[in-house]
């Protein structure tokens, strides 16, 4: 006898939030959708780029009975560390040293779901400990993009526990389905997608990632501008002093 999609599988939301523009910071969206690219799961399954959407996220949480976020969290450990946090104790994690708005947002819909009556049968967080966050347009570090295979693996171990039935796509390449027929749904705008963003990056000097273009002159030897080094890039050091933009 076949059960059931729904009536075997718990409804399950995946979500990656964060914000890409910000270095390290973007790792949970660049996780799921890398995890999108390689996996298919049961119908009950939705996975999600959440970006920083904060309470617009509330009706999708609100609807799943088992929830998995990935997110760059600041535990305070070495860069790079994983770290699982799991149930009750992932909101305190969402909002203790915060790194961004985003985090703050995400906390406050975990609050507001719960207050309107949501009771998830499981709940778990998967963090990862950010290298460099105030680089604006920057790149995941090497060292925390390393960490994208290992998280999926974790991740695709815990949803098959929930009955999420992973499967691998083909691997000939991303961009198209299993069957060959069809290419893979995108989960956020092409433009953010790793490929293309990572591609369409201008250099540290073309898109002024320190400083504000106006205050920088262009010409090392333009006597009204200041006197600045274009081949320094963002976080570099100079006189002992390291220089990175402000995030607001």
């Amino acid at each position: 006898m076949k059960t059931d999609d729904h009536e075997a599988t718990p409804s399950i939301l995946v979500l990656g939030i964060g914000n890409v523009l910000w270095a390290d910071e973007g790792f949970g969206v660049r996780a799921v959708e890398a995890l999108h690219q390689r996996y298919t799961f049961a119908e009950a399954v939705t996975v999600m780029d959440g970006g920083t959407q904060g309470l617009y996220l509330l009706p999708y949480v609100q609807s799943c009975e088992c929830l998995l976020v990935i997110d760059a969290i600041d535990y305070g450990l070495a860069p790079g560390s994983v770290h699982v946090v799991r149930d009750d104790a992932v909101p305190s994690f969402m909002g203790a040293k915060k790194m961004s708005l985003h985090q703050t947002g995400f906390q406050e819909v975990l609050a507001a779901a719960q207050l309107l009556g949501w009771q998830p049968q499981r709940v778990m967080l998967v963090g990862v400990q950010p290298s460099v966050l105030d680089d604006y347009g920057g790149s995941l570090r090497p060292e925390i993009a390393a960490r994208i295979d290992e998280v999926i693996r974790l991740v695709v171990d815990e949803l098959a526990s929930w009955g999420a039935r992973p499967e691998l796509r083909s691997e000939h390449g991303p961009g198209h389905s299993r069957d060959h027929q069809a290419p893979i749904a995108e989960l956020a705008p092409s433009a953010l997608a790793l490929h293309h963003y990572e591609n369409m990056r201008p250099s540290p000097r073309e898109a002024c990632r320190v400083g504000d273009p106006r205050f920088l002159a262009r010409d090392l030897g333009h006597p009204g501008g200041p006197h600045v080094d274009q081949t320094r890039e963002a976080g570099s050091e100079r006189d002992g002093v390291t220089e990175s933009p402000v995030k607001e």
